[in-house]
């Protein structure tokens, strides 16, 4: 288990599966496990493959997790080892939630999870992600979404 920032942690699959008492939530992004989390534990689960590219729907879902969990909870991603899919959605949240960008958050995490291994093309990726909540943001404060009264 690492920290990240105060609040928010990258663990391995151990560490999803009996997380500490201070972590209130886990989201575990690692495709070829199940855990049963205990049952006071906030538990989320977006199957991420290993190796793979972040595909950028589930890199959206993840940074959304994460978001909503994140103001109550101290949160932890966790994946098989914790260096690689876990890191890239920590990436993903950073830059796209909290506005850094995708060279500060490496050093940051490069920093704070030794041996950390981004999924390939995240930076591409998480440009992708910025899209889907810049459009969903768009489209919620568009004329068309909020009806005139009457109508």
């Amino acid at each position: 288990m690492h920290f990240i920032t105060e609040s928010l942690l990258v663990g391995n699959i151990n560490d999803a599966a009996e997380p500490p008492p201070q972590i209130s939530a886990v989201l575990l992004v690692a495709a070829e496990f199940t855990v049963r989390p205990p049952s006071w534990l906030l538990f989320g689960r977006i199957p991420f493959s290993e190796y793979a590219e972040a595909e950028p729907v589930l890199l959206d879902q993840a940074v959304s997790w994460v978001e909503q969990h994140l103001s109550d909870n101290r949160v932890m991603v966790c994946c098989r080892a914790g260096m690689g899919r876990s890191v890239s959605v920590v990436m993903a949240y950073l830059c796209c939630v909290q506005g850094m960008t995708y060279a500060e958050v490496l050093k940051l995490v490069m920093t704070r999870r030794p041996g950390a291994m981004p999924l390939p093309k995240l930076e591409e990726a998480i440009a992708q992600v910025r899209l889907l909540r810049e459009a969903r943001t768009t489209k919620r404060n568009s004329p068309a979404s909020h009806p005139a009264p009457g109508v």
